[in-house]
C-alpha cells in the first residue's frame, strides 16, 4: 500500500478556520453581553457554548483517531456522539422555549453552529499542522 506524502492545510483555509471560530464566538457572546435576559439564562446559553464546542472538538478528535488507527474506546466515542447531540439539543429547547423573537432565536443557533463547525476546522488544521510538522525532515546544519 503506498501512503501518500503529509498536507499541511494552507495559510488560507488556517486563517479563514480561526477567523470563523472567533467571529462565531464573539458574535454569540456579544449578543449574550447586550440581551436583556436575566443573568442566569446568560449563564446557561453560555455553558451550552462551551459544553458543545468541547463535544464537537473531542468528537472530531475521535473520529480522527478511529481513522488512523489510534484506539479509541467505543463508550468514549459514543459519549462525544451524546455530548454534540446533547449540546444542540439543549440549545434547541432553550430558544424554543425562549422569550426572544424569532430573530433572535436565529441569531443565537446560527452563530452556535458557526462556532461549533469552526472549532471542528481549528482542530483539524492544528492536528494537520502537528503531523506535517513531525513528518519534515529536519534541516542540515549550516543550510
Amino acid at each position: 500500500m503506498q501512503t501518500s506524502p503529509i498536507q499541511r492545510p494552507s495559510s488560507a483555509f488556517i486563517g479563514a478556520s480561526w477567523a470563523a471560530l472567533l467571529i462565531g464566538i464573539v458574535t454569540y457572546l456579544s449578543g449574550l453581553w447586550n440581551a436583556g435576559m436575566a443573568l442566569n439564562e446568560k449563564g446557561y446559553y453560555f455553558t451550552i457554548l462551551m459544553y458543545g464546542l468541547f463535544a464537537a472538538i473531542s468528537l472530531q478528535k475521535s473520529v480522527r483517531d478511529r481513522a488512523e488507527g489510534i484506539a479509541v474506546t467505543g463508550i468514549y466515542f459514543g459519549l462525544c456522539w451524546i455530548s454534540v447531540l446533547l449540546a444542540l439539543l439543549l440549545l434547541t429547547v432553550g430558544l424554543w422555549n425562549a422569550t426572544l423573537q424569532n430573530s433572535e432565536k436565529g441569531f443565537y443557533a446560527m452563530a452556535f453552529l458557526l462556532s461549533l463547525f469552526a472549532a471542528v476546522a481549528v482542530q483539524k488544521n492544528v492536528r494537520d499542522v502537528a503531523r506535517a510538522t513531525a513528518a519534515m525532515p529536519a534541516e542540515a546544519p549550516g543550510t
